[in-house]
């Protein structure tokens, strides 16, 4: 296959050229104000600043601060030597850019046939209007800009609580750029049919817009070009309200059109409507319906004669010796506990007001068919869609080195599983992610022992903890051309901000499975599936689902609270499944309420609510700073030779094999040529890196994860992360993430290079020996990573073929007569006497944190090596003072004739496969 170019840049994002631009010009601007008119010093920062002002025109005109008229005073002030103003005005509008004052309007001018005057609304003592902008798209002259600017401006309230202002643009192209440069943009209005292309794109911004540009039509008639217009917006960034403006009389205005847009206007009604739709539209999307239905509650006199003596900080300001809890948290916290259920309040459990409300919104803004709340993380969501979908006998097709909860939800379940292996990353002693070939290979083989039809689940972690993604449509549509009735369970549990941003939102369930779902409905899809069908040679199998069969069914788990913005453990289960009311709803309520408390956490539901209304309002500037401030602080370590000394940032092609990388981007930046752009990678390649997990590799320092982690981040600085292993540490950004928190953690790291620096040259020679060792084994001596291994006969669904009986041997060990302990330094003498050692438990080393040995799965020597090898104290299921905890023989045996007796007549089943299931494929 021919490895896809990538286009690099100097820098990560606009962002970034843009605010590195105006410091540019305060910097040459201010140097001309102080240099002596004529002198060579003065010539040089003329021609800086005449540079400096081209590039941001081309940048400028897509936001409503400065704004051109802004920028063009700027210029004027630039042509007629008045350099000590422009300095001035210059260093303004940088500390506005810096501090986001702007927004609070303390900084913003209105632009109108005036020039740039203070806005003149009076906002009552003490208020705060919140602000935004809007996009209006039409191809206008600039003398109708100023008086539609005018119109809207008068048609304002002071006692409005949103405050907007106008960026125009006059093409389909330069809409789209807008929308990609500009976070603030919460509206946009398409009046008429605006042109394709207004001006050729400059060579400046091209690499940081082409993926955005792509999304436009490559032909279309003019007309169309609106509401063309207007389902891309809804594609790139779907929590925008858009309105379309047209002539079209009613009857030829397509379905397709109108179900487009929030609200669409003819020519006489459209100033005063249109202001007042745009007011309503971010009202409505600001409603947090549970949060303000607590807070109301909690403001009410009430008398308690219900359960919680905490509630309303009865039990606890009269307290004389926990009256400091109180103190701590707050009055408002305990006057919203409560266990009522009525009142303005609801249940979780069936909810019909509120909370109703809030996870009908939470279903809109995250791209769902059905959304639901979740309060008590993510483990429990699992088990949610685990015992809501497959029932005992159920074949689950599962990466191993999921989370932990998914093993347990199997036990509950009674489904038998088929174990995936993820390519290993020995260097680093970490997992990747599964290959799609491995999952198709196991369809492949459960179709041949006529197992297929019991195959009801695959689930898959994405993104895993150490960031690797999967090309979720592809490996769908792969999978659906099996099993068309496939359900798939991404556990996105670190995930839940990709939605946000146009890249990332390609690679996740809910996204994917929309799409797929209309694709499948359409006769061009219909025409390629007939195509593809008589293109095959006999035998082979399609490569395309069925359209007559395929059904999208896709569930997603996500951790809200750990990329987004929710008290700990509020999660959510997302679903976009096509057979949910007739297949799966009874079931999954069922499962819902065995697994939610009757009395949830109020106080986590309503920070869901909340930060649903944050992630529609500035989710996409939040995420997209997240990723940005990642890549600043991967080149800072990449470049600083302080850091880079004993520090390196992993990247792309140390995750990821080549053969994994369809567009072969090995990195996302290096010192000689800058930043790749990720956009058509993320698109193609079948794993990715997500790069809001900074991995650094430490084995030059000598020190192991653990202990780098716990004396040096932790007791010296006071830095929390979640994830080391052997030779590496994970850092993490979010949309909490700031500059100074990076800039802290660049300090200490420079500080622990110096302590190391210190150290080294403080060794003598027999010190510097055994810390040389120390390093070659953190570098070089990593021990394998073994894949899993199989069950035992005994605990084979079907003995000879995939799939394992997990909760049988999971409770076989409520018995203590069935198990024995092994110390693990004996094990390896035992396996040579030809015994074979069964896990009874599971077994899961922390890190790399997921099971190693699940019950009923045979520990082979590789497994027990790596185990020997572990430098890690905290192993989850392993007494180190008993051993490891392995079945009898005896239960063996008696297990073993069970299962030969009922395997005797089974269709299919050989005496000969009744004693296969010693190799690696019976997982």
């Amino acid at each position: 296959m021919t490895k896809k170019k990538v286009v690099n840049a100097p820098y990560y994002n606009i962002g970034q050229l843009r605010m590195d631009l105006w410091n540019k010009l305060r910097s040459a601007s201010v140097s001309l104000s102080e240099a002596t008119e004529g002198s060579a010093s003065a010539k040089t920062q003329v021609k800086d600043c005449e540079v400096l002002l081209s590039n941001l025109s081309q940048i400028e005109h897509n936001f409503a601060f400065p704004g051109m008229r802004k920028y063009m005073s700027l210029q004027e002030a630039f042509n007629r030597h008045e350099y000590v103003a422009m300095a001035h005005n210059v260093a303004d509008i940088r500390r506005a850019l810096i501090s986001d004052s702007f927004r609070s309007g303390e900084e913003l001018r209105m632009d109108n046939e005036k020039g740039d005057e203070i806005e003149t609304i009076d906002q009552p003592e003490g208020t705060k209007q919140n602000y935004f902008e809007v996009l209006l798209v039409e191809n206008i002259s600039e003398s109708d800009e100023r008086a539609m600017r005018q119109k809207l401006s008068s048609l304002r309230s002071s006692s409005e609580q949103f405050r907007y202002s106008l960026v125009v643009q006059r093409s389909f192209q330069d809409a789209l750029i807008t929308l990609l440069f500009n976070t603030n943009i919460q509206s946009v209005v398409i009046r008429y049919a605006p042109p394709f292309s207004w001006k050729e794109i400059d060579p400046l911004i091209r690499p940081y817009i082409q993926h955005a540009l792509d999304l436009g039509p490559v032909q279309s008639k003019d007309e169309d070009l609106g509401p063309l217009l207007g389902q891309v917006i809804k594609q790139f960034r779907p929590e925008i309200d858009t309105y379309y403006v047209t002539d079209t009389v009613l009857a030829d205005l397509k379905d397709s059109t109108i179900n487009t847009f929030r609200r669409i206007f003819y020519r006489k009604e459209d100033f005063q409507e249109i202001h007042l739709s745009i007011i309503r539209g971010i009202a409505e999307r600001y409603e947090t319906p549970f949060f303000t239905a607590l807070m109301e509650y909690s403001q009410k006199p009430t008398g308690v004669f219900h359960a919680m003596p905490i509630s309303r900080g009865g039990s606890i300001f009269k307290s004389r010796w926990i009256r400091d809890f109180g103190d701590f948290y707050g009055r408002n916290l305990f006057l919203a506990e409560t266990s009522a259920t009525t009142g303005g309040l609801d249940s979780l459990l069936q909810p019909t007001g509120p909370l109703k409300k809030a996870q009908e919104m939470c279903r809109d803004a995250y791209g769902s068919m059905h959304t639901f709340l979740v309060t008590n993380g993510t483990s429990t969501a699992n088990k949610i869609v685990m015992q809501a979908i497959v029932a005992p006998g159920d074949v689950v097709l599962i990466d191993r080195d999921c989370h932990k909860s998914h093993h347990y939800g199997l036990v509950l379940s009674g489904a038998f599983p088929v174990y995936l292996d993820s390519y290993p990353i020995e260097k680093y002693s970490m997992y990747g992610a599964v290959p799609r070939h491995e999952i198709i290979e196991k369809l492949h083989l459960l179709r041949k022992s006529g197992r297929l039809d019991k195959v009801k689940m695959l689930l898959l972690t994405n993104c895993t903890f150490d960031g690797m993604v999967y090309n979720v449509e592809r490996m769908m549509e792969e999978v659906l051309a099996i099993k068309p009735d496939m359900v798939f369970l991404w556990d996105e549990a670190w995930f839940a901000f990709a939605g946000f941003t146009y890249t990332f939102k390609k690679r996740t369930a809910m996204f994917v499975a929309k799409k797929l779902e209309k694709r499948y409905q359409t006769a061009a899809y219909r025409e390629e599936y007939d195509a593809h069908i008589k293109s095959l040679a006999e035998g082979e199998q399609p490569c395309l689902p069925d359209p007559d069969k395929v059904r999208i069914r896709a569930y997603a788990t996500q951790s809200t609270h750990k990329t987004l913005s929710s008290f700990r453990q509020g999660s959510m289960i997302h679903i976009w499944d096509q057979d949910f009311r007739r297949k799966s709803q009874a079931t999954f309520m069922e499962a819902y309420m065995t697994h939610t408390s009757t009395s949830p956490n109020y106080q986590m539901l309503a920070s869901l609510d909340a930060g649903r209304r944050q992630v529609q309002f500035e989710g996409y500037e939040l995420v997209e700073r997240g990723i940005e401030l990642a890549m600043s602080l991967r080149a800072k370590i990449n470049d600083d030779p302080a850091l880079n000394k004993y520090f390196d940032v992993l990247t792309v092609k140390d995750f990821i094999p080549s053969k994994y990388r369809q567009t072969d981007i090995a990195e996302y930046y290096t010192r000689d040529k800058g930043w790749n752009r990720m956009e058509t990678a993320w698109a193609e390649d079948e794993f990715v890196l997500d790069p809001t997990k900074i991995t650094l590799h430490i084995g030059r320092t000598g020190v192991d994860g653990d202990t780098f982690k716990n004396k040096f981040l932790m007791d010296k600085f006071n830095i929390q992360i979640n994830k080391t292993s052997r030779n590496t540490v994970l850092f993490m950004t979010n949309i909490g993430t700031s500059r100074g928190s990076i800039t802290y953690l660049i300090n200490a790291l420079l500080r622990i290079s110096e302590m190391l620096d210190s150290g080294l040259h403080a060794l003598d020679a027999r010190e510097l020996e055994i810390h040389n060792k120390k390093v070659w084994s953190l570098t070089n001596d990593v021990p394998p990573l073994p894949d899993f291994s199989y069950f035992h006969t005994s605990f084979q669904a079907v003995p000879g073929i995939p799939g394992g009986n997990l909760r049988e041997a999971y409770f076989l060990t409520y018995d203590e007569e069935n198990y024995t302990y092994i110390p693990l330094e004996d094990c390896l003498a035992e396996m040579a006497k030809n015994k074979e050692l069964v896990a009874s438990s599971f077994v899961i080393p922390y890190p790399p944190g997921f099971p190693v040995l699940v019950p009923g799965q045979v520990a082979t020597e590789e497994i027990i090596k790596f185990m020997l090898a572990l430098d890690v104290t905290e192993i989850h299921g392993y007494r180190a003072d008993l051993g490891l905890r392995v079945f009898k023989q005896s239960v063996l045996d008696r297990q073993m004739t069970a299962t030969s007796i009922g395997a005797i007549g089974r269709p299919g089943i050989s005496n000969k496969k009744i004693k296969a299931g010693t190799n690696k494929n019976n997982k």
